[in-house]
């Protein structure tokens, strides 16, 4: 499942055909899958479970038959390497935020409210997830054959229990649940031989993605030992996320005066028009032309045509999540992410404005080789507060937790409007932090001794 590019990688050092394959790829489009969480319960059978799973993990790139792109990635919460009897030593070398997992630093990162872990599914924040095991595929029937080899494998496994399990499937419409199309953004990555989806992103040092090579600060980002276990391995923040899509629909109902506006207001809060489109490229209206070519729809940079935010406004969700080469307080490439989100439940019908009690939301994997200067200082510092952009006191309109207090700023001529009392259209369900390693370090950690 590799690809001619794959060996240019390894000229410059990536050894890209050690990286699991669900550590790097893009999510296939359209698409089907499945998260499973396993509970270790005895060390032994947790090892001999990994030397099953070793033959249906892949790593490098896609190939070019896109039909057969399908794969199994597995990775591991803290307490799960200690459930399989890593060594104390290699324990203590993995980054804080990495032991402590998602739960206990769910006040930092903004999970708060009905988003606290008070209120989230079981099991996640237990301590009980040890394994994960996430299956992505183009077409049901690939992910099913894929999915029954690792199913196989942790069935047959006596000592090893599956404690959860989420289906997720891109919509017919092809959106997300609230309406708009997901899945666009993909970083230009140095050396790994797979294009970004932005032809003006300078490419980024491996190492902000993969352990073992240098980061954008011209080092090693910290990595965990022995260098067998750490080196080509990264990190993946899992999160359960409901959204409230009738909340949506009425707040935006509300606060508009025609159908059109409504759909305006919701492209000013997101970034981009429903089609994936964006704002800063096409203000005015919606085009579906131009959504629809992946050369175009992720071209453009915002200072130089946008930087005060007439078109994208500077608080949008897109453009907080991945401010580019905006004016803000830091530097955006130094937290940059892999962002994967993939859709469960179904679509709540067009135009209902009352919730129907299904369950709906995206699972999100969040990648990257800094836990806390990626995925952290995006949801602590971008998304849940406003003053890197100058707006203090707002979040992110869409994902930040506002509780019905909240408000958002966009700016127009001659006066800008401002948004105000905005309910919480999205709560956490569950997370966890996952190390995702190499397939050297898989059979590493298959192979332990007593």
């Amino acid at each position: 499942m590799n690809t001619a590019d794959s060996s240019s990688a390894v000229g410059v050092g990536v050894e890209i055909d050690d990286v699991q394959s669900g550590a790097l790829r893009p999510r296939p489009v359209p698409y089907e899958g499945k998260f499973v969480f396993l509970r270790v319960d005895d060390r032994h059978a947790g090892r001999a479970l990994l030397r099953r799973l070793l033959p249906v993990a892949s790593g490098g790139l896609p190939g070019a038959d896109r039909s057969q792109d399908a794969w199994v990635a597995v990775a591991f919460t803290y307490q799960g390497l200690r459930a399989l009897g890593v060594p104390q030593e290699s324990l203590d070398s993995f980054p804080r935020a990495f032991r402590e997992g998602m739960a206990a630093r769910a006040e930092l990162i903004g999970d708060v409210g009905e988003s606290a872990p008070t209120h989230w599914e079981t099991p996640f924040g237990t301590g009980e997830v040890h394994i994960a095991l996430s299956a992505l595929s183009s077409d049901a029937a690939q992910l099913d054959k894929e999915l029954e080899r690792a199913r196989v494998a942790y069935e047959d496994t006596p000592g090893v229990q599956v404690i959860w399990q989420q289906d997720v499937h891109q919509l017919p419409t092809g959106r997300t649940t609230f309406g708009f199309r997901d899945g666009i953004s993909h970083p230009n990555i140095e050396g790994v031989g797979l294009p970004g989806s932005n032809p003006q992103e300078v490419p980024i040092k491996a190492g902000e993605f993969i352990l073992g090579y240098p980061d954008e600060t011209g080092s090693l980002p910290p990595m965990p030992s022995p260098d067998v276990l750490g080196r080509n391995g990264t990190y993946a923040a899992v999160r359960k996320v409901r959204t409230n899509v009738a909340a949506w629909r009425r707040y935006l109902r509300a606060n508009s005066s025609s159908a059109e506006e409504e759909t305006l207001l919701a492209a000013k809060m997101v970034g981009r028009w429903p089609s994936g489109a964006p704002l800063t490229l096409t203000p005015e209206h919606d085009d579906r032309e131009l959504a629809a070519d992946p050369h175009r729809v992720n071209n453009f940079l915002y200072r130089e045509n946008d930087d005060r935010g007439f078109r994208c406004p500077a608080g949008a969700h897109i453009r907080r999540t991945n401010p580019r080469d905006s004016t803000i307080i830091g530097d955006a490439r130094m937290h940059r992410l892999i962002r994967r989100g993939t859709t469960y439940g179904p679509p709540l019908p067009e135009g209902v404005l009352e919730d129907d009690g299904a369950d709906r939301g995206l699972v999100g994997v969040f990648i990257g080789a800094h836990l806390e200067r990626q995925f952290e200082f995006i949801k602590a510092e971008w998304v849940n507060d406003g003053n890197f952009i100058g707006y203090p006191g707002e979040k992110d309109p869409v994902a930040g937790h506002h509780g019905g207090t909240g408000s958002a700023t966009i700016p127009d001529k001659p006066i800008r409007r401002r948004l105000q009392n905005l309910p919480s259209f999205v709560a956490t369900r569950g997370g966890e932090y996952c190390f995702v390693p190499g397939l050297r370090a898989l059979r590493w950690l298959a192979e332990l001794e007593d």
